[in-house]
């Protein structure tokens, strides 16, 4: 359904993974995980077209990705943050000024790493709604910049994003006024979005997920 694009960013030109919906519709920027561009994100981009958005998925890696978590984990520590928020916010200019785009509403959606950097996303540009699949930021913005809605999905089951600090993160965005609900998803693991890795996805949890961030993204980007 898709298409590889260029779009301008402040730092020069990003590569990403647009789909878009046979009538014009809001848009949503998807955040990778560590391991790249990889098929489930752009899956993840011709999903919600099928339900109405124009989805874009910067390449933040420039190219680069992998499947083994070691490579995944130097990839993660190579990212330049500040440039990732440009060619993220490169992406949103590329939607809002999209004739395939309306209403012009942007929102965003991101997995571990890319759950972190939709939360940095909206705090820098201005995102009508967030979804965050088990992520934190690896460093904190400042959340009473964010004036969109955030939908957070957790699992029980997790050494990273635990519960314990997606709580956190949730009462800290509260307490700056943000909009913010978080849901925390019983015998699941981290990833368990991910239909791509059998050994951690969660069928049940990822379908009730999905479900409510299509109802959270019609009501915020409508």
């Amino acid at each position: 359904m898709g298409q590889l694009i260029e779009f301008s960013s402040s730092v020069g030109t990003c590569s990403g993974y647009l789909a878009a919906p046979d009538n014009k519709g809001p848009a949503v920027v998807v955040i990778q995980e560590w391991w790249g561009l990889v098929d489930h994100i752009k899956d993840v981009c011709d999903r919600l077209a099928a339900q109405g958005f124009v989805a874009l998925a910067p390449d933040l890696y420039h190219g680069a990705t992998t499947v083994e978590p070691d490579e995944a984990g130097k990839m993660l520590m190579q990212l330049k943050i500040d440039g990732a928020i440009e060619d993220m916010s490169g992406a949103v200019k590329y939607l809002r000024s999209s004739p395939a785009v309306d209403p012009v509403k942007v929102g965003c959606i991101g997995f571990c790493m890319g759950g972190g950097l939709s939360l940095t996303l909206s705090a820098v540009a201005h995102i009508d709604a967030a979804v965050v699949y088990y992520g934190l930021p690896s460093r904190s913005p400042d959340y009473s910049n964010i004036k969109g809605a955030v939908l957070g999905h957790y699992a029980d089951h997790d050494d990273w994003a635990s519960g314990d600090r997606a709580t956190q993160l949730f009462d800290d965005l509260s307490s700056q006024g943000v909009d913010a609900q978080m849901y925390v998803y019983p015998d699941t693991s981290h990833a368990f979005f991910n239909d791509s890795r059998p050994e951690a996805y969660a069928d049940e949890a990822a379908k009730l997920s999905w479900e409510r961030t299509l109802s959270f993204f019609r009501k915020h980007l409508a």
